[in-house]
């Protein structure tokens, strides 16, 4: 019996359309900006200025595009900065994106008050990112949500549906008030 694969169906027609890295202010959130609020509220709050997003993000070129329940879009521009020694952009840039949206699909079901860290990371490469790439987008979905843990998946796309990596986490969820 062989093995059935899923398949994305191949075009040359864009799946999302590149859009340019927002002018958006980059820092440390201070804790009075962001303690009243949700994990969703906290993460809305970045692309609309409120609070600033993480200066890691500028340097990496990646950022939230859009932010549900439950489900995160990042936006990545990968380019020659990233490159290893073979030429492709390295993998830790994709496990950066990965990391942020499978952690942010998880922030965005966070109550008031409550924290998480992650527990453990997976990450499969699947087609190799290089310099001539372009924009490429990851999403990260909420598995599951219980007391303490929390699960979730994503997937890096490039703007023709092709995957080209995927990963899983699993989060250690804080309670309000406990440290």
């Amino acid at each position: 019996m062989q093995a059935q694969h899923a398949t994305v169906p191949q075009t040359d027609e864009a799946v999302f359309d590149p859009v340019p890295m927002p002018d958006i202010r980059f820092g440390t959130a201070r804790a009075e900006d962001v303690g009243p609020l949700t994990g969703i509220e906290q993460l809305r709050s970045i692309p609309a200025g409120l609070v600033p997003a993480p200066t890691m993000a500028r340097s990496m070129r990646q950022w939230i595009h859009s932010v549900e329940e439950g489900r995160v879009e990042f936006r990545g521009d990968p380019g020659p900065d990233y490159l290893n020694p073979m030429g492709t952009v390295h993998g830790g840039w994709a496990m950066t994106l990965l990391d942020s949206a499978l952690g942010c699909a998880v922030h965005s079901v966070m109550e008031r008050g409550e924290r998480y860290a992650s527990l453990g990371t997976e990450v499969k490469f699947l087609r190799p990112i290089l310099p001539t790439t372009g924009q490429v987008r990851c999403i990260g979905v909420l598995i599951s949500r219980g007391r303490r843990t929390a699960t979730s998946e994503g997937r890096i796309e490039d703007q023709r549906g092709r995957i080209l990596a995927t990963g899983t986490s699993t989060c250690f969820i804080t309670p309000a008030g406990e440290r």
